[in-house]
């Protein structure tokens, strides 16, 4: 089991850095009732779920330790005045150096949990990209999502033709099976504080 990596913690707030591999939330089942909140509630009983990460998706992940802080954070999330920033290897060499994909998704409801772009009942779903570095058969991005729809950065790296690697969903052959886990991790988020309205920026290196 990873130890619980503590990036901050105050009276109402505490953010973690999520090892890859660890839902969020429980699951549905016995199996899946091993979690990020569940195992934080042993060192912090009062957490609270504000936002999640997918359980294949690693870095800083910020829990309400009081129901103010939960509502306040929610809220902040909600309106979009949070802000996340995301480093990725996506498979191949992007040619371009940056850019926003603007797609909408949907769920596939045949392939659950997949999702995929509609143009007709899709919900808008905005991410930009920049690329940090480009080696001879992979790239290394930077992702900025300006909403926070479910697998909105692998379905939008999908979109452009460069899957993010080890995706188990999204990417195929070589591209998921040659690595132990996907290549995705939460950097930096920011956000004001919910007692003191300060603005607050956390971050937490991407292991890959």
């Amino acid at each position: 089991m990873d130890p619980l990596v503590v990036l901050h913690e105050d009276h109402e707030i505490v953010v973690v850095d999520k090892p890859a591999g660890l839902l969020s939330v429980p699951g549905r089942g016995d199996h899946l009732a091993d979690c990020l909140l569940t195992r934080l509630q042993v060192a912090f009983p009062t957490a609270l779920l504000v936002h999640r990460l997918d359980r294949d998706t690693s870095g800083v992940l910020v829990f309400g330790l009081t129901p103010h802080a939960q509502r306040n954070l929610s809220m902040q999330f909600e309106k979009r005045s949070t802000k996340k920033t995301y480093v990725a290897r996506l498979e191949g060499r992007m040619e371009e150096k940056s850019g926003t994909v603007d797609l909408p998704l949907i769920v596939d409801w045949e392939n659950r949990p997949r999702q995929m772009v509609c143009h007709d009942t899709g919900k808008q779903a905005v991410t930009d990209w920049r690329v940090l570095k480009v080696s001879d058969d992979d790239t290394r991005v930077r992702l900025s999502p300006k909403s926070g729809r479910t697998h909105q950065l692998r379905v939008h790296m999908q979109a452009l033709g460069h899957p993010i690697l080890g995706d188990p969903l999204y990417a195929k052959g070589a591209a998921r099976e040659d690595y132990d886990r996907m290549m995705l991790h939460s950097e930096e988020l920011r956000i004001n504080h919910p007692d003191s309205g300060r603005g607050m920026s956390f971050r937490a290196k991407a292991p890959f």
